[in-house]
């Protein structure tokens, strides 16, 4: 137990001296977050909504790029130096050696979320109600995890600039067709009915509802389990066949 305690502590220092998470999972987020509630869409018709929603929008767009790129490319680069095979000459298992990067990962997650938000309330005064606040931070925790397999999926890859380059085309893919960076009403008909069956839509629409005074749509929990499932079990495949050709 000690052990596997040691290695989330260790897996959340890794992150935060990442680049990639410091970047992409905090400055891009809140300097978006500015460009789109300061600079642009000054003129729509509720300010306070807009930047309450855009809050939400950007703190989903955190915690999935995390998931991403900063779990699938550690996998990547561990794997291709050596790291994961040396872990499985100590005591650690395989399970634990996981379990422990979920954990490391979904703290990192709760940590941008904190600071994500608090920058709302900073910059642009965002008011919700402490319900608002505690359930729309729980479901863009727990709903981030089909974001965490699609992670482990990406650590497949034999690559680290692969990697890289794959998570980064998928990352920014979800962002604009979920409607992260703009509202997917104004996209065009083909793009929102794309969009709705996507699982950054999913995850960034059920923030959306409850800080609206709604619970997540039925359908975005339906959605998003589905896709856990999916990566889950393409993760695992993957690995399992990997493993027999070593």
């Amino acid at each position: 137990m000690n052990a596997l305690w040691m290695q989330c502590k260790a897996e959340i220092i890794r992150i935060m001296r990442n680049p990639y998470y410091v970047f992409w999972s905090l400055m891009m987020p809140i300097l978006f977050y500015v460009i789109f509630t300061k600079i642009f869409n000054t003129n729509v018709d509720n300010q306070k909504e807009w930047q309450a929603h855009y809050l939400m929008s950007m703190t989903t767009f955190s915690v999935m790029g995390s998931a991403i790129m900063t779990l699938g490319i550690r996998l990547v680069e561990e794997r291709t130096k050596g790291w994961s095979m040396f872990m499985r000459i100590t005591p650690l298992s395989d399970q634990a050696y996981f379990f422990a990067k979920m954990v490391g990962q979904t703290v990192i997650h709760l940590f941008s979320i904190i600071v994500i938000f608090s920058a709302g309330a900073i910059i642009n005064g965002v008011q919700l109600t402490a319900f608002e606040w505690v359930m729309s931070g729980l479901w863009i925790l727990l709903a981030s995890a089909p974001f965490l397999a699609l992670g482990t999926l990406i650590g497949t890859m034999k690559r680290v600039d692969t990697a890289s380059g794959i998570s980064n085309l998928i990352y920014m893919l979800l962002a604009i067709s979920g409607g992260m960076w703009m509202p997917l009403e104004i996209m065009p008909t083909f793009v929102q009915d794309i969009g709705k069956w996507l699982p950054s839509y999913n995850l960034g629409n059920g923030a959306w509802e409850i800080i609206r005074g709604n619970a997540p749509e039925f359908m975005n929990v339906v959605i998003l389990i589905g896709y856990l499932f999916l990566f889950m079990i393409l993760s695992s495949y993957i690995r399992r066949k990997q493993e027999a050709v070593v």
